[in-house]
């Protein structure tokens, strides 16, 4: 028996201590600065860059990035411009054993500078030629803001096939030695998991003949030491020794996909790099399921694939001959017998992922999200690593990796030991959502910089930029929102710039200034923070807001504006509520559209076939934004636009094309093979949902995807078995919609969309205007209220639903709410003696707090929980239109610290 006596004096002895020990500990430990204390500044115009991929922070503050069609452009922070000052004739396409011209990852694919750029001005560069099926390493003097004719160097060049896609590295960084290191992808046709096509003809779709194949470069990270005279020497510590028999000396890292960017630890020499994995989302005898790999390597090694994805999970070698998948591979001892392989027979141990993840929620690193994943990786902070800079980050970020993923569009801070060890992560400053970031560093300055190739695959993107985070301890930049009135319009235009939504986070008083530009006008400066504008000259026009604090810190952001074409006018006429809809009760809707040089619907000088007219079903967290920003580039297929938003958050694009072969067969060639298919065209959504293969006569398979439901998965089938249909309307734009819902998928939104480009004005781009009307489910729950005051939130409650606990006299509001036809709430809540809830009063209220009482509802403390939803009904007075509306809990009788009920849900009732 323990002594109780003992161990209480002990304790009073020994507690004092540990916690001085414990509070000495934690003022050693760096706070976590606030995120507001991080400001994204945006570099770069809409429309100034087109793919961009890699990118070089020079010391003065000028940025080289590079594009993938084959353009080096530089941005110059002080004219705040970006021009381009070479052009590389690049490779960009697929052409197949029949012919068929596809889009390719190939092109410029990388750019980095030489640590003694200041005194050599050598640049580095890494792309597929336009004439010869190789990849080349190059290097160029850059002077006088161009690269100086004459002055390429090929250090590294080797062999491509060009047949079938993907994967091709390009990422680039040094260590403290002057080491350079490169990634290289797999160069390999994604069919099953893992690709392993030994037929002959098939060498492109075998990935033992390059990653795995240790007289390859492709599926490595090489590392080399270029020397002055354009060669390069190979740095001790390499896999393989210089002079071993069928083995490249240049390869550090083997038995990679696709590894993206590359960096090293300062400190500890370590090597980190974001790896992208193979698509399988479930385990089968046929593969496992796939991972992304964010990796860190302590020496040279092999990092498995294709034998091996993840946590060291075995993925069997498919016999493409057979069609069965072979024998596992032992990690510690794995063999590449492949007929395609030239190098060794018995290749090094392999190594586990540091941090691996796939498609659905990963329960070791839950963080990191679901749904498409694209690893790219990022670098380590540490401040001595910049020992000029303007702005160094806190020392809370001393040592850890700032990684990102291309797909998920978030920023993880990782935290290791000082051996290396995984730690920990967090997400970091996740009120950024960079669009697709394909690049990321710290620059000389200080500041961590995002380059984010947008939200266009293969093609050029308005949101395509490059942003800088800056860390303010003291002063903070202001945010900065730049909108305007309206998009555009004839000539003389009468035009409001609007700042609304910019703010200081210190309180500072702001001072505005407005800049306009257009090519061949002179610029125009507006001093307000709103200026109404007139622009008589037709053209494109870009308005740029600069905004400074009292203690002279600015930001920026740039809205564009087409004057000489007045934008369209849509309207949707619908009956009934346009809030909410209700099942099988129909709606009828009339779209009338008027342009002002193309006429009108109601007279008849714009074609109703020229009108697009779409409703959808979307799932519960479609993401609204996605689908309101859609571009007028996409002009005749507008109607798709909730279909294309839907794809854009999932992994579509990695494997179809609209109209050329990719991994997988175009949509064009899937709505030709289905069409008038009824019954293939049914199996299509489910095919989605829950994967499929062995339907194109490939051994091609394509992975489940249950993250879109079966509804969204039917949206996108619409979609891509009209993707030939040169018809920009599909409905009509007068008619009936009557909602339809299932039980499984009762909580999404009808979105009721309508939308026309006009034919634009001479030399005057088209504009094209959209309406969109948002249908939500008639059920609210209350704790998505935007509004909020003296109540908490509880999660887990009955059922495991949230609930929303008021105190005496709180409220909810949620804005802009039509309570056309609606003439009575329920209300779901209850208050009981076991929580100490004493009920009360929920008054519905009109467009304040205090404004109109429209009903109310009671609610009596009960002794125990209700076993279901505890519904009270609450009758309205009649109200048309929108309004705010508030639920104010009531109890004249309770405490003011009292939590009077759990409050659920409101249903809204015709």
């Amino acid at each position: 028996m323990f002594n109780k006596k003992r161990i209480i004096k002990i304790s009073a002895i020994l507690l004092p201590v540990i916690a001085a020990a414990s509070y000495a500990f934690m003022a050693d430990v760096p706070k976590k600065p606030d995120e507001s204390r991080f400001t994204p500044v945006t570099l770069t115009r809409p429309g100034d860059l087109d793919e961009p991929n890699t990118f070089e922070v020079l010391t003065d503050g000028r940025v080289l990035i590079s594009e993938r069609k084959g353009a080096i452009k530089l941005f110059d922070p002080l004219t705040k411009m970006v021009k381009t000052i070479a052009t590389i004739s690049v490779n960009t396409k697929y052409t197949s054993k029949t012919g068929k011209v596809t889009e390719a990852e190939e092109g410029l694919m990388g750019l980095t500078i030489d640590p003694d750029f200041n005194k050599t001005h050598f640049i580095y560069t890494f792309y597929a030629p336009l004439t010869e099926k190789k990849w080349k390493l190059t290097r160029w003097k850059f002077e006088n803001e161009a690269l100086v004719a004459g002055s390429e160097k090929t250090l590294l060049e080797f062999d491509t096939q060009r047949e079938t896609c993907c994967h091709t590295g390009g990422g680039m960084t040094w260590d403290p030695k002057k080491n350079l290191y490169l990634t290289i992808g797999n160069n390999t046709a994604s069919l099953l998991s893992p690709s392993t096509d030994e037929r002959p003809g098939q060498e492109s779709r075998d990935d033992q003949r390059g990653t795995s194949n240790t007289n390859s470069l492709l599926g490595k990270i090489l590392r080399i030491h270029p020397e002055a005279n354009g060669t390069y020497t190979i740095p001790a510590g390499n896999l393989f020794a210089k002079g071993t028999p069928k083995t490249r000396p240049e390869i550090f890292t083997m038995g990679h996909r696709n590894p993206w960017r590359v960096s090293v630890d300062t400190k500890t020499g370590y090597l980190y790099w974001g790896d992208v994995g193979p698509d399988a989302t479930e385990d089968s005898e046929v593969s496992p399921m796939g991972y992304d790999e964010l990796n860190q390597a302590r020496k040279a090694g092999n990092f498995g694939w294709p034998y091996f994805v993840g946590p060291n999970v075995p993925a069997p070698p498919f016999n493409y001959v057979d069609g069965e998948p072979g024998a596992k591979k032992d990690p510690l001892k794995p063999t590449n017998e492949s007929v395609n392989n030239t190098g060794l027979k018995d290749l090094p141990a392999v190594a586990p992922a540091f941090i691996y993840y796939p498609y659905t929620n990963s329960a070791q690193f839950p963080l990191l999200g679901s749904g498409s994943r694209s690893a790219v990786g990022g670098p380590i902070y540490h401040r001595t690593d910049r020992p000029l800079a303007k702005r160094p980050w806190p020392a809370y970020y001393e040592g850890k990796w700032l990684a990102t993923d291309l797909a998920r569009g978030w920023i993880m801070s990782i935290s290791m030991k000082p051996n290396g060890d995984y730690t920990a992560m967090e997400q970091f400053l996740s009120s950024y959502h960079p669009i697709e970031p394909i690049d990321i560093k710290f620059g000389p300055d200080g500041d961590l910089y995002v380059l984010e190739y947008g939200s266009v695959w293969f093609g050029k993107s308005d949101n395509a930029k490059l942003v800088r985070i800056e860390y303010n301890p003291g002063n903070r930049k202001p945010s900065v929102f730049a909108t305007t009135n309206k998009q555009g319009g004839t000539v003389p235009l009468n035009i409001t710039l609007s700042s609304a939504g910019t703010k200081d986070a210190d309180g500072d008083a702001l001072k505005y200034s407005w800049k306009v530009t257009a090519p061949g006008a002179a610029p125009k400066a507006y001093a307000t923070a709103n200026p109404a504008i007139t622009l008589t000259k037709a053209g494109v026009y870009m308005a740029t807001l600069t905004v400074t604090d009292a203690k002279g810190a600015s930001n920026s952001k740039s809205v564009k504006i087409i004057a000489g074409n007045e934008a369209p006018e849509v309207n949707i006429d619908l009956t009934g509520n346009r809030s909410f809809f209700f099942a099988d009760k129909p709606l009828n809707y009339n779209v009338a559209v008027a342009d002002k040089e193309d006429g009108s619907t109601t007279a008849g000088t714009i074609p109703a076939a020229q009108v697009s007219m779409s409703v959808n079903y979307a799932s519960e967290g479609f993401d609204y934004v996605q689908v309101a920003q859609e571009q007028s580039s996409v002009d005749a297929s507008t109607q798709f636009a909730v279909a294309r938003a839907i794809m854009a958050t999932s992994d579509c694009k990695n494997c179809h094309s609209v109209d050329a072969v990719n991994i997988a067969p175009s949509f064009v060639d899937i709505a030709t093979k289905y069409k008038g298919n009824e019954k293939e065209i049914a199996r299509l959504p489910s095919a989605i949902h829950n994967g499929s293969s062995g339907r194109w006569n490939k051994p091609i398979a394509m992975p489940a995807h249950p993250g879109i439901s079966l509804n969204d998965a039917q949206t996108i089938v619409n979609y891509i078995m009209n993707v030939t249909n040169n018809n920009i309307n599909t409905m009509p734009v007068k008619g009936t919609i009557t909602p339809k819902v299932s039980a499984e998928d009762a909580n999404g939104t009808y979105i009721i969309r309508a939308a026309y480009t006009d034919k634009g004005a001479g030399s005057i781009p088209k504009q094209t205007s959209t309406t969109t009307i948002f249908l939500k489910n008639p059920t609210v729950l209350a704790a998505t209220a935007t509004i909020q005051k003296s109540v908490t939130t509880k999660v887990g409650g009955l059922d495991g639903v949230t609930y929303i606990i008021p105190r005496k006299d709180g409220y909810i509001g949620f804005k802009k709410l039509d309570l056309t036809g609606i003439k009575q709430l329920q209300l779901a809540a209850y208050a009981t003696t076991l929580e100490n809830t004493p009920g009360g009063t929920i008054e519905v209220r009109l467009d304040s707090p205090t404004g109109a009482l429209l009903g109310q509802a009671e609610y009596e403390q009960l002794d125990l929980k209700p076993k279901t939803q505890n519904w009270v009904k609450a009758e309205l007075k009649e109200t048309t239109g929108l309004h705010d509306l508030y639920f104010v809990f009531k109890n004249e009788k309770a405490k003011a610290s009292d939590a009077l009920l759990l409050f659920n849900a409101i249903k809204f009732e015709q």
